[in-house]
């Protein structure tokens, strides 16, 4: 099985959106480590994340994180990141490490609190409005550890009358997109713990507002592609967070625990209507604590395009025709023969003839791109958590 013209024309459409704290030190739970050359400040992580995508052509954007990313001027920000060939994207909030938070923000009991969780998501929106950014996300860490802690009613009603005042504050042309994680740091209940809840909590509010995947955000042995299927079926997928995970939400590359699943996932975005599509948007949420941080996100934008490949190779007549007749292997068959496929060499190929590297992870390492920042970030506070 080789790459066809057709496939390689719905390749060329693809975008992965990258996340700018990948460009900043980050840890475990007990330690943030640093690392040489980091970005100490939002224009350094945006010259580093152009060079993802001056070596893949997969990455034309990049999400920033307030307040992280706060600046001075957003119109300097955006003519920097145009300079370097991307555009700024996604803007993600955080009432997850100010102390007012500790009891939670948008489902806080006391006003006080929830207004400014509010009033922050207000600046968030009037960051998007100068960058020209589209979507809000929204994480929420607020939960609990422990039961009769406070009312898990009375937190979802606070939250949908957050979420509202929140809503009516984005533009006509901009979306609010909420995540779900199942746990950490709360840990006997999370406000919004699963694709039902946000799902829920988005229906209620309209249109433009829509739901979150991370794949990281889910217990062991949950079939994410059938949540996949199910939201792009609702009309409510808005975007991906791309990461791996072994045991919970390790932000680990896509692809590098289960290659497989991540194959699966892509084919029911691919059969949903979902690929290719600018209302449900491909980012990554990764942390790189080992490995070098560009590197680490050229890899990982390396492996959704070879993922997409693949679920682009199946052979979806055959298929549907071994579906109809109950024929379970040679269906399964199908499948696995597109997944088995080595399409690494048609891609380095291919991307010769777009002008690009065939091997986007030598090409960086020959740069120099690595040495020189290495060289000249020296002395400044490195970005990382909280920075």
């Amino acid at each position: 099985m080789t790459l066809t013209d057709d496939i390689r024309s719905q390749l060329a459409l693809q975008a992965i959106e990258l996340p700018s704290w990948a460009f900043g030190n980050s840890g475990t739970r007990f330690k943030v480590f640093s690392t040489a050359g980091t970005a100490r400040d939002p224009f350094e992580k945006i010259s580093d994340a152009a060079q993802v995508h001056k070596h893949t052509g997969l990455a034309p954007s990049v999400a920033l994180h307030i307040p992280w990313d706060k600046v001075d001027s957003y119109a300097d920000l955006r003519k920097h990141a145009q300079d370097n060939g991307v555009e700024l994207g996604t803007v993600n909030s955080n009432t997850f490490q100010d102390d007012d938070y500790k009891f939670g923000s948008v489902t806080h009991h006391d006003d006080r609190i929830r207004q400014k969780a509010i009033d922050h998501h207000f600046e968030c929106i009037d960051v998007m409005n100068e960058t020209g950014s589209r979507d809000l996300k929204i994480w929420l860490a607020d939960g609990t550890n422990y039961p009769g802690q406070d009312s898990l009613r009375a937190r979802q009603d606070r939250l949908a009358d957050s979420l509202q005042k929140i809503y009516e504050r984005i533009g006509d042309d901009q979306r609010l997109v909420l995540e779900y994680k199942f746990f950490e740091p709360a840990f006997y209940h999370t406000d919004v713990p699963d694709w039902g809840t946000s799902f829920a909590q988005t229906s209620a509010l309209g249109e433009r507002a829509l739901v979150c995947l991370d794949t990281g955000h889910h217990a062991p042995g949950t079939n994410i592609e059938f949540i996949v299927m199910q939201l792009l079926r609702l009309g409510k997928l808005g975007s991906f967070d791309f990461n791996s995970r072994f045991y919970a939400d390790d932000d680990l590359i896509v692809g590098a625990a289960d290659p497989f699943q991540l194959f699966r996932i892509v084919f029911e975005v691919i059969q949903g209507g979902g690929y290719a599509n600018p209302d449900v948007a491909f980012m990554l949420d990764q942390c790189h604590n080992l490995e070098a941080k560009i590197p680490g996100q050229i890899r990982s934008v390396l492996n959704v395009q070879e993922a997409t490949a693949k679920a682009l190779l199946v052979d979806t007549e055959a298929l549907a025709a071994a579906q109809r007749a109950n024929d379970v292997l040679a269906a399964n068959t199908v499948f696995m023969d597109a997944f088995n496929t080595d399409v690494r060499a048609d891609l380095a190929a291919w991307r010769e003839t777009r002008g690009l590297p065939a091997d986007p992870m030598a090409a960086y390492k020959a740069s120099g791109y690595q040495e020189a920042i290495e060289a000249e970030r020296v002395g400044g506070t490195q970005a990382s958590w909280g920075a």
